[in-house]
């Protein structure tokens, strides 16, 4: 872990670049260095060039032969005599350097050398760091504004992820985690906006109920001795009561469908089997108001379903069928397999749906003018299209006014 730390760290593109300028630095210093060695052997070099003319141009002023002052020259023999000579005259190895002309000269021309070596050291590594440092401190103040920006769910700005090394790293970190805050929040926002939706809906649909309520035990109340109209207003009061109850019980059910707190439990059915339990319910109503419900298709295909929801969904089309159709109509129910589908149709020849109202019915609360029912609540449809939808599967529509609709449910038989 720790060399894997190591060799992230060293994947910084501006790290990488300041320790580039380091090495870059050193090697310069390095040349210095060798150069100002070199440079200080030939200044030395000529300095005891200097310092042996002199002696021998002294020595033949005084006419000392040329062969005796090569001889001392080059000769590397040291003895007493040589030294109590130096010594008289005042040389010795506790002499000043100042003393000596030669070695002064070299040594005011080595500070020098060295004391501007390191100057142009010192600058250039301080220039190169103040850079690096610069552009270190741009970064995070750059980071720090779009932190706070994230803070107050400001998700507009994003942070630097165009390089690699621990800091990018970090920054990618930060930006998975602003992703799924703003979507969190989203998601709240949504919520919010959901139930403050579905409150307002079921306010104002409860507001007619609640008022006929009132208003019937109002009159049940003025006439507490007259029978016929407390059984007539009593009996009002039972349907608006239930009334309110579907309204509610259809209402939880959408809400739990689009917060998708429901959980199909899906396995294979017949679908004759799906579509008996569907209409079970309704063949009595349609022999009560003169309507036949009618099946065909394939008794022995089958459908990986939940049976409860899907059976209500196709309920709630069938229910609309016959909320739609007259006295003798006919409501067929038929189904059919398809390459990787099946496909359920439900049929009717009642009233149709106009086509100004065609992408409007699955909206809740929605009623056509040419509706020939005033009881239903208008969540039917929405509610039985989010359970096949739920389901991965897909509502359509095909009508004509006056002639009939086709409503065909889609589901996908392999994936």
């Amino acid at each position: 872990m720790e060399r894997g730390g190591r060799m992230k760290f060293f994947r910084d593109k501006q790290i990488k670049g300041y320790l580039l300028f380091i090495f870059i630095h050193v090697i310069f210093l390095l040349g210095f260095v060798l150069w100002f060695c070199q440079n200080q052997v030939l200044l030395i070099k000529s300095m005891y060039l200097e310092h042996d003319i002199v002696i021998a141009s002294s020595l033949l002023e005084q006419e000392v032969s040329e062969e005796v002052i090569a001889t001392a020259i080059s000769s590397t023999i040291k003895n007493v005599k040589g030294m109590e000579l130096l010594n008289s005259i005042g040389i010795k190895k506790e002499t000043s350097s100042s003393l000596f002309p030669f070695l002064s000269e070299f040594r005011v021309r080595s500070c020098y050398l060295i004391l501007s070596g390191i100057i142009v050291f010192i600058v250039v590594l301080f220039i190169g760091t103040s850079f690096f440092l610069w552009k270190r401190s741009k970064l995070y103040s750059e980071a720090y504004n779009i932190v706070n920006c994230l803070a107050d769910n400001d998700y507009s700005h994003h942070l630097p992820q165009h390089s690699e090394g621990e800091i990018y790293q970090l920054f990618a970190s930060i930006e998975n985690l602003a992703t799924m805050l703003q979507s969190k929040n989203e998601t709240e926002q949504k919520t919010k906006e959901f139930l403050k939706n579905t409150i307002s809906d079921i306010s104002h649909q409860l507001k007619t109920p609640l008022a006929a309520l009132a208003m019937y035990q109002e009159i049940i109340e003025n006439e507490p001795d007259n029978r016929e109209i407390v059984e007539e207003f009593s009996r009002k009061i039972g349907i608006a009561i239930k009334r309110m109850e579907q309204l509610i019980q259809a209402m939880l059910k959408i809400t739990r469908l689009d917060t998708g707190n429901v959980i199909f439990e899906k396995k294979s059915f017949l679908v004759k089997d799906v579509i008996e339990n569907a209409i079970n319910e309704l063949t009595t109503r349609a022999k009560s108001e003169n309507k036949k419900i009618m099946m065909d298709g394939n008794s022995e295909q089958s459908l990986v379903c939940d049976m409860n929801w899907t059976s209500e969904a196709i309920g709630n089309f069938v229910k609309n069928a016959l909320d739609h159709t007259k006295s003798g109509g006919i409501i067929r129910i038929t189904w059919e397999d398809a390459p990787n589908m099946l496909r359920i149709c439900i049929s009717d020849n009642g009233t149709g749906i106009a086509p100004e109202d065609i992408h409007h019915i699955f909206k809740r609360f929605y009623r056509s003018k040419y509706s020939l029912e005033r009881q239903g609540i208008g969540l039917g449809l929405p509610l039985a299209k989010s359970i096949i939808e739920g389901q991965n599967g897909l509502v359509s529509v095909q009508s004509v006014l006056h002639q009939g609709t086709t409503f065909t449910l889609s589901f996908l038989t392999k994936m």
